[in-house]
């Protein structure tokens, strides 16, 4: 069905796995160099490390943030580490582009990756100059998404009006609190149609065309 986003004048998305597919498998390279890095940090074996990684994550919305609860961690040297990795899997997709560029209103990328990260991927996919800014987790301080503080000081930072702002996310879970606070939430992958929570209003595999199809506000 079309979605009906005449309201939203403000569009709010996540980057990873949302601004490319997660089948191209970017991440799976990122999440390799995590998992030599809690390695090395902790001394663990390799597969007991990346246990401990995936839970850090699950309980505290990134491996980062548990690493510098639990462990005392600098994150610079984490962040510089584990988002050094080639890029030639993603590739831009003029379809999605278009689909940006005709949006009525503001655009920000909001992700738990890094503000460079977050440049270095925008700029390979050929969308760096369709966004106003980009709130990254050095801007939050290192809390991640899902975490309620985070998106207010999101709103706070970028003057966002929840309810007429559309957060698009690949991750259910970070969808909660955008919804709480009176966000449109849309879920995107191949795993969305399979999402039953109350709090997601829409759900798509196609980000480029699920946007050209929605009916938007008129410019």
């Amino acid at each position: 069905m079309t979605a009906d986003l005449t309201h939203v004048e403000t569009w709010l998305f996540d980057l990873d796995n949302t601004l490319y597919p997660a089948e191209c498998e970017y991440m799976a390279l990122i999440e390799g160099k995590m998992t030599d890095f809690v390695t090395r940090f902790t001394g663990l074996p390799r597969d007991e490390a990346k246990a401990l990684q995936k839970r850090y994550y699950t309980e505290h919305g990134t491996t980062l943030a548990g690493l510098m609860m639990h462990h005392g961690m600098e994150p610079k040297a984490f962040l510089d580490e584990v988002h050094d990795v080639s890029m030639d899997r993603l590739t831009p997709d003029v379809a999605l582009r278009q689909a940006i560029l005709s949006l009525p209103g503001r655009r920000l990328v909001f992700t738990n990756g890094s503000t460079g990260h977050a440049e270095r991927v925008l700029d390979r996919l050929g969308l760096a100059d369709l966004f106003e800014d980009t709130f990254a987790i050095e801007t939050a301080d290192y809390l991640p998404k899902p975490a309620m503080a985070t998106f207010e000081k999101m709103t706070r930072r970028h003057d966002v009006t929840s309810t007429v702002t559309a957060f698009f996310e690949d991750s259910e879970k970070n969808l909660a609190p955008a919804a709480l606070l009176g966000m449109t939430t849309v879920l995107v992958g191949a795993h969305a149609a399979a999402s039953t929570a109350d709090f997601v209003h829409h759900r798509t595999h196609d980000l480029a065309g699920f946007l050209t199809s929605a009916r938007l506000k008129e410019a």
